[in-house]
């Protein structure tokens, strides 16, 4: 999974993407590496493992991982070549998904680009640069599907009409996933790979001051929060500044931390399942003394298909799935125990994986 992070200069992009980065080199077990100056990767929290390595006596434990990706060169009039101009689109259409940062914190020492803070002008500021980005993308296509229309072929002016809605839409300054589309239209819609087409997670960072307060006390959070919910986007709260601080600090002492900030997770765990959410997705778990590790797939999986996230091999002679549900496991203590008691069930090629699913698969090439 790879997520972009976009936002204005001094939102707090860069501070909350030092606080991934630093989080991605302490990832147990996963290799980090900074593909780019610009790239971070983390592990996608989840207890499940920790207990499944005691259980095994593993030797190596491996999380789901998520690729985030800084870009940068979003500032007005980007999508015209202003800032780092179009270098940041290829960047971006190569993302699952967007992290816009908003900036809803005062600080006297941080200048804003647009000399006072207002997230709703942040939002539209961006999000009008990636809609002007998608639009001059479509025309040439609608002027080349048009130009098809005259073959005679029905499916070039059913493609030429749905480009035609899709460019007023972006024309009213909205973004491609706020069209209204058909189930077949949507998975066309997702063929174009259009920037506003993807899901987004509107991120409020909010100042260490406001750190612990409702949500519904903040002013600034809210208007956020409530544009969000008339996209239908998922949006969250964080302090990047404290997540940063928090990147940095042994397991244990962060743990103290988030205790005496009255806080569960942090807000960077927060956002990679948020992330995961929001793109449908799962993790199944394959467990044993050489390696306990999850494995991520969309929800709907069919069992072959999740054989062949860890080898093509295991998808091409794919016989049958044995599965154990995680908690029956953990309750009775080991893979055969559960076994005995018929709590292990084999399952075939139509099997749709569960997020609970052990799995040890079958196969034969």
């Amino acid at each position: 999974m790879k997520l972009g992070v976009v936002g204005l200069p001094n939102v707090g992009k860069s501070t909350l993407f030092n606080a991934i980065t630093h989080a991605g080199a302490e990832c147990a077990n996963y290799p980090f590496c900074t593909i780019e100056p610009n790239v971070g990767i983390v592990a996608v929290p989840d207890e499940r493992l920790e207990v499944l390595g005691k259980l095994y006596n593993t030797k190596k434990i491996t999380p789901a991982v998520v690729e985030f990706v800084d870009i940068a060169g979003l500032v007005k009039g980007a999508s015209k070549g202003e800032g780092l101009g179009n270098k940041f689109l290829a960047n971006i259409r190569e993302t699952d998904a967007i992290v816009h940062v908003v900036r809803c914190f005062d600080d006297e020492n941080v200048t804003h680009v647009d000399s006072d803070i207002d997230p709703l002008r942040d939002i539209e500021t961006i999000n009008l640069e990636l809609i002007f980005a998608d639009t001059e993308s479509i025309k040439k296509r609608y002027d080349k599907a048009l130009s098809m229309v005259k073959t005679g072929d029905k499916k070039y002016k059913i493609e030429a009409e749905f480009l035609e809605r899709l460019y007023k839409h972006l024309e009213d300054l909205k973004p491609a996933r706020t069209l209204d589309c058909s189930e077949e239209e949507k998975e066309y819609l997702n063929s174009l790979f259009l920037i506003t087409a993807k899901p987004v997670i509107y991120t409020a960072n909010i100042g260490e001051k406001d750190m612990g307060k409702d949500e519904s006390t903040l002013p600034l959070v809210q208007k956020v929060i409530d544009f969000a919910k008339q996209e239908n986007s998922e949006y969250m709260v964080i302090c990047a500044k404290t997540e940063e601080e928090l990147s940095m600090l042994e397991p244990d002492e962060q743990q103290m931390f988030l205790e005496e900030l009255g806080l569960k997770e942090s807000g960077l765990d927060r956002l990679v399942k948020t992330s995961y959410r929001l793109l449908g997705l799962i993790s199944y778990l394959t467990a044993g003394e050489k390696e306990v590790r999850a494995w991520t797939i969309e929800k709907g999986t069919k069992a072959p298909q999740a054989a062949g996230k860890i080898h093509t091999d295991f998808e091409k002679g794919f016989i049958r799935a044995e599965i154990v549900d995680y908690d029956i496991l953990v309750e009775l203590g080991s893979f055969n125990a559960a076994k005995e008691k018929g709590k292990v069930r084999s399952e075939g090629k139509e099997y749709v994986m569960q997020d609970s699913d052990v799995v040890l698969f079958r196969f034969n090439v």
